[in-house]
């Protein structure tokens, strides 16, 4: 079928979408090059070029990811053996973004069927997690099918809001409160952040966060941006984002990333890959306006190593270096940096973790591993800081070679 691929109003491409495959069969013509999805136009060689393969990766690439926890059953119970199926049954709409599609010769405006501004089914969310399908007027108009990341995870307007819910995973569900605790230290240290608090329900914890993007913005992930050329032989994978973010007029993006790797280190964090952190930009003037609030750190402290591990494990570490201390060589300044603020952090954190809910999923051994493990970082950090020498950016040394998300083993049931 014809679709056209529409930014907000503006028509970009006609294009055919696969009925069967849901994936784009032809780029029958480009109208707008300077709108096309970032990333699906690439220099090579200093020429410009536009792939179908490319575009066809960003937009099956908007699909549900088929890693996500509880997915499989979900497509049974709504007849559908892959997820890229749901994009054209929501237009490809998104809360991210403001791309979408409109059968050719139609005559539908942004206004009327974006998520931002109209409200949107809660079906596919309730059959996401673990609901049967309702047997009359189901609704496949929502955000959820272009919901990226592993976690079952679902959107919902609250008191007016769009607010993503996201749930953790067995036997400690400790994500949502990892991504309260990022944000404490966050605010501490005046990193900006997406604000994150926890929700439960039937006894179950569940993060949830405000949506950023607006009407006005979108979110452009550090994915897309290195697609925009190829590495080239003296780049690290580091060089090559900050060179391309330089190049395409992006504000204070080392200072960003400094921050990004301090918080990553003192959380251990495992999966800050490339498709959670990113650049947000102006969606009608393509103005770059900078690095995104930090979002998405749930996939830390060790949440899912077993407390007696958590004081000696070695956490992997993403997207540039294999470790987090190699990860901190690149960290060009750490002035910035109030350890004054840090304070008291651990009786927060204490306080956040303390509760009969709570401690269903996270007992008192648990609990003071935790705080013990971001102290002991907090305070390597400080020796880091008073030692810094900064080394050479551009080591290919230690790189990550494959930025890939986690995969969650097993699927988890509410």
């Amino acid at each position: 079928m014809e679709y056209t691929l529409m930014h907000q109003n503006i028509s970009v491409a006609h294009i055919e979408i696969d009925e069967e495959t849901g994936s784009i069969s032809k780029i029958i013509e480009i109208y707008y090059q300077e709108h096309m999805p970032v990333g699906t136009v690439c220099t090579i060689h200093n020429e410009i070029k536009i792939q179908r393969a490319a575009l066809n990766h960003w937009w099956t690439g908007r699909s549900i990811p088929a890693s996500r926890n509880g997915i499989r059953k979900a497509l049974e119970e709504i007849d559908m053996y892959d997820t890229t199926l749901l994009l054209t049954r929501c237009l490809g709409l998104s809360l991210s973004d403001h791309y979408w599609i409109k059968p050719f010769g139609s005559n539908m405006k942004w206004e009327d069927v974006n998520f931002f501004t109209n409200s949107f089914s809660e079906d596919i969310g309730n059959v996401l997690f673990g609901a049967p399908k309702k047997e009359v007027g189901f609704d496949y108009s929502s955000p959820d099918n272009t919901s990226d990341g592993d976690l079952r995870k679902r959107w919902k307007i609250i008191n007016g809001k769009r607010c993503l819910v996201k749930e953790g995973t067995n036997p400690y569900c400790q994500q949502p409160f990892n991504e309260v605790i990022a944000v404490k230290i966050m605010e501490r240290l005046g990193i900006v952040n997406v604000p994150y608090t926890i929700m439960w329900e039937n006894s179950q914890p569940y993060s949830v966060c405000e949506d950023f993007v607006t009407p006005e913005t979108e979110l452009v992930s550090a994915w897309r941006m290195v697609q925009l050329r190829p590495k080239a032989n003296h780049e690290n994978v580091y060089m090559h984002f900050v060179n391309i973010c330089v190049e395409s007029g992006v504000p204070d993006i080392i200072a960003s990333l400094d921050r990004m790797i301090v918080l990553d280190y003192i959380i251990a964090n495992e999966d800050r890959h490339m498709n959670n952190f990113g650049l947000l930009r102006n969606a009608q003037t393509l103005e770059w306006i900078g690095f995104a609030p930090i979002f998405d750190s749930g996939t830390s402290l060790g949440y899912n190593t077993a407390t007696q591990n958590l004081l000696v494990y070695e956490p992997i570490c993403k997207p540039f270096k294999k470790s987090h201390y190699e990860q901190l060589s690149l960290v060009s300044d750490y002035s910035w940096i109030d350890f004054a603020s840090l304070d008291g952090i651990e009786d927060e954190i204490h306080e956040l973790l303390l509760g009969e809910n709570v401690e269903k999923y996270i007992d008192e051994q648990r609990r003071n591993a935790i705080i013990t493990g971001i102290s002991e970082r907090i305070e390597n950090l400080k020796k880091i800081a008073k030692t810094h020498l900064q080394k050479n950016f551009n080591s290919l040394e230690n790189d990550v070679l494959e930025d890939i998300a986690t995969e969650y083993s097993g699927e988890t049931e509410l």
